[in-house]
């Protein structure tokens, strides 16, 4: 495979000539991408020796204007050319870079331009890794489906001791290994697939709504998309970034979520309904915001669209998979809804736990097949669990 290994400046980045050579020795071709302070470290010429490659260090060249112009998009060929992009060690600004889209180097420029798996080894101060800010970027690049290899705990160049020293090689390479070894058994199917809440108005400024975050759905598009599905993601609001390469269509209601699902249904070869619609909504909605009056209030309630049910009477040979939601009784309901849904497979969970289930990065869920099979996937991050429910998805098809 051909990798792209990006190194940025940090002390470890001495490391990563090392890597370079493990991954040479694994058969994978690497073109090294180094920032300008991953020179302050090591010198190019050292990544030019182990792979026999030109070194790229600028996005512009200060040779003549052709050649600026030649490295100016050179960026876009090296993302296209390449399957994959290590960046080790990814220091906090490249994470902050990443994860907000700025692009001022060759390094973030080619990551906009990169539409392949990407693994990323952070090495950094423990007051930086532990910060907020870091935290909260390594958790939206976690939700664009990227791998973190996270750092080591010991002795850091900084005098102190914490998390924040680079991960040792082998597991680095272990987690290349895993990603480029992810099967691509979806390359015939079109998946159609719903994520998210659903928002339904009251008055001008508030709705009735439920406490999904979409990261379940939105992991089953990354891995959909990674096993190589093409994916037509229909969202609720959500605070996540599509995973590159889903088409995507925002909705806010559960009827727009029913028409965006209708008008999309005719290319899917197979439907995966994880969104969390909204079972009511007012029955009529208000053209001026409620004021508070000293008294109760009531609103009255009617009955939504159940998009499930009537995807099981139109899937025709489509595999239909839903999901139940429950704080009781999941067997149970899970094969009831599966039954009187028509559906292939139910993938149910209880909620109301802690770190798992709505709004948690993990899950544990019970999948519901038909012939009273019940299969228990115990508690892991949702990425992994996405794959677990596809794995069966892909036995099913068989």
């Amino acid at each position: 495979m051909r990798i792209v290994l990006g190194v940025t400046g940090g002390i470890a980045a001495y490391k990563a000539a090392e890597l370079a050579r493990s991954l040479i020795r694994n058969g994978h071709e690497v073109q090294a991408v180094l920032t300008r302070s991953a020179e302050e470290f090591i010198r190019p010429l050292t990544f030019a020796s182990l792979t026999g490659r030109k070194v790229i260090t600028d996005i512009f060249s200060s040779a003549s204007p052709e050649a600026t112009l030649s490295s100016s998009v050179e960026h876009i060929g090296v993302a296209q050319e390449h399957d994959l992009l290590l960046v080790a060690p990814a220091t906090a600004n490249i994470l902050a870079k990443f994860a907000h889209g700025l692009a001022d180097d060759f390094l973030s420029t080619l990551y906009l331009a990169f539409s392949g798996p990407v693994v990323l080894a952070p090495a950094m101060n423990d007051k930086m890794w532990a910060h907020p800010a870091t935290l909260a970027n390594i958790e939206i690049l976690r939700g664009r489906g990227h791998s973190i290899v996270d750092p080591g705990t010991g002795f850091l160049a900084c005098g102190t001791i914490g998390q924040g020293r680079l991960s040792e090689n082998e597991n680095i390479l272990a987690a290349v290994e895993a990603v480029l070894a992810q099967p691509k058994d979806l390359a015939q199917e079109t998946i159609l697939l719903t994520a998210g809440p659903t928002q339904e108005p009251i008055d001008p400024v508030r709705y009735l709504s439920n406490r999904s975050s979409g990261k379940m759905g939105y992991a089953l598009a990354q891995a959909a998309i990674t096993r190589g599905a093409r994916v037509i993601l229909v969202t609720g609001p959500v605070a996540l970034e599509p995973p590159t390469g889903a088409q995507v269509i925002r909705v806010k209601t559960a009827q727009e979520m029913h028409d965006a699902v209708f008008a999309n249904l005719e290319p899917a070869t197979t439907i995966i309904k994880c969104a969390a619609v909204a079972d009511y909504r007012p029955a009529a909605v208000l053209t001026e915001k409620i004021k508070k009056n000293g008294i109760g209030l009531s609103i009255e309630l009617e009955r939504t669209v159940d998009i499930l049910e009537e995807l099981g009477a139109r899937k025709g040979n489509r595999l239909l998979v839903g999901f139940a939601a429950e704080t009781t009784n999941l067997r149970d309901y899970a094969a009831r809804k599966l039954e009187n849904k028509h559906c292939d497979m139910i993938v149910g969970n209880l909620v109301g736990g802690l770190d798992s289930g709505f709004e948690s990065d993990n899950n544990e869920v019970l999948l519901a097949l038909r012939g009273g099979v019940f299969i228990e996937v115990p508690k892991a991050p949702k990425s992994q669990i996405a794959n677990r429910i596809l794995d069966q998805l892909v036995k099913l098809r068989a």
